[in-house]
């Protein structure tokens, strides 16, 4: 390569190292700078005082939102597959009235649906309902347990969608987009607030029901935020994260100085080439480290009073939705942001027993209602209900008719997919207690 060569050679290295960030930074124009003066000149004239500058290499360090807020952490009870509204929170006498009769044409007309073809016939409600004394709200008998902390809970019934399959819906309750690559709104709490913990992540993601949600692990992803805010999915049995305990042969000093190592090389990098997500990574490597010694406390169950296992409804050395409500009580408690919890199993389409909302669907029921109401109390218990802002509900709702698989007429006791309505609920900071909120058709 003669003189001429490597020169032409390195001028291309250097461009092609050069961001859009570096560009808008150093063009002639000035732009970026003249942007950011901009910003700085408007927030001084309008009286809003400007956030810290983020530091890079501590991606996660707490930061004061733009306006004063009473939540400082997040719960989501994500019930993957979507619960019934209409045999749990959705008291509708007249369509009771019409179970089993065929659905009016105008209930149709339209509408897509997933699975239901022809006419379907109407499907009352299963499980019978009642108010609740405190609240007069209406509620199945299905939640017994929940019933009692009822009064704490906003009821959001006029949740819709335009979404009627599980991964695109989902991603769009999580992710506010239907498409994967957006980042998750647990991400986007941590990358705007940081977290008051440095030794764990600022979000963490609980799976029970024995299997992944349809979307997969992209539904907690940070997508074009810098991937130190995306969510770690940890265990409630064994080590909550694998490959996190050092490999045969290695201490934690040794592995202290391999991060070390890492951590010179990876600014180097980022000095020549100016990826933020090489910074990102470093500040990955290093939280990793620092959770080997407090992960494992963290997610020691065994340190909970019995009493407080009754009330949960835990089993140890279990992987269960109990387990999580538990553990998520436990990572608020010590300054994790955002806790994501997933729930595997409410698609209740009638076509087998698990789906059965007579069977499959009733069992679910009992598996989340007792942890559910611990949860609520415990955190009102511990003075964290009132910063804590808790979030149940699932990706749509059911249809008010049976689904009918392939236009069979049989008696199906299942509902199809239903994005035009469905129910939430939510509790805890700056949520109005004992109250409901809209309605459905």
């Amino acid at each position: 390569m003669n003189a001429l060569t490597r020169t032409a050679y390195l001028q291309q290295e250097h461009l092609a190292s050069i961001t859009r960030r570096h560009f808008l930074q150093r063009c002639t124009t000035g732009l970026g700078a003249m942007w950011l003066a901009e910003q700085s000149l408007h927030a001084a004239a309008t009286g809003h005082a400007a956030l810290p500058r983020r530091d890079p290499t501590r991606p996660l360090e707490p930061r004061p939102p733009h306006f004063p807020a009473k939540a400082k952490h997040v719960i989501y009870l994500h019930m993957a597959g979507s619960p019934s509204q209409l045999e749990l929170f959705e008291h509708k006498p007249q369509l009771t009235q019409l179970d089993h009769q065929f659905c009016p044409p105008s209930f149709l007309e339209g509408k897509r649906f997933a699975f239901i073809r022809g006419t379907p016939r109407m499907l009352g409600s299963v499980h019978p309902f009642h108010q609740e004394s405190k609240t007069g709200q209406w509620i199945s008998n299905q939640l017994p347990q929940f019933e009692r902390v009822l009064d704490k809970v906003c009821v959001i019934r006029s949740m819709n969608t335009d979404q009627f399959n599980h991964a695109p819906a989902q991603f769009l309750m999580q992710t506010g987009s239907p498409l994967i690559g957006s980042a998750s709104t647990g991400a986007w709490v941590t990358y705007g607030l940081g977290t008051e913990n440095q030794n764990l992540p600022g979000f963490i993601v609980l799976l029970s029901g024995g299997r992944m949600v349809d979307a997969g692990k992209s539904v907690w992803s940070a997508g074009f935020l810098p991937g130190v805010y995306q969510g770690v999915q940890c265990r409630s049995d064994g080590d909550p994260v694998l490959y996190l305990a050092n490999p045969a042969g290695i201490d934690r000093q040794l592995r202290g100085s391999v991060i070390s190592a890492i951590e010179q090389l990876n600014r180097q990098t980022h000095e020549e080439l100016g990826d933020p997500e090489t910074l990102a990574r470093t500040a990955q490597y290093e939280l990793a480290f620092r959770m080997q010694a407090n992960a494992t406390d963290s997610f020691d169950l065994k340190q909970e009073p019995s009493a407080v296992h009754e009330a949960y409804g835990t089993e140890l050395g279990k992987e269960s939705f109990a387990n999580n409500c538990l553990l998520a009580r436990r990572l608020v408690e010590r300054g994790v942001r955002h806790v994501q919890l997933y729930d595997w199993g409410w698609d209740s389409h009638g076509a087998a027993a698990s789906e059965d909302l007579r069977d499959g669907f009733v069992k679910k029921c009992r598996s989340i209602d007792r942890p559910i109401a611990a949860l609520l109390t415990d955190l009102e218990e511990r003075g964290l209900l009132n910063e804590t802002l808790v979030v149940w509900g699932g990706e749509f709702g059911r249809t008010p008719m049976a689904e009918n698989r392939g236009g069979v007429d049989k008696r199906v006791y299942g509902r199809d997919h239903n994005p035009q309505a469905f129910t939430i609920w939510m509790a805890g900071a700056g949520v109005k207690r004992g109250h409901s909120f809209g309605q459905t058709d």
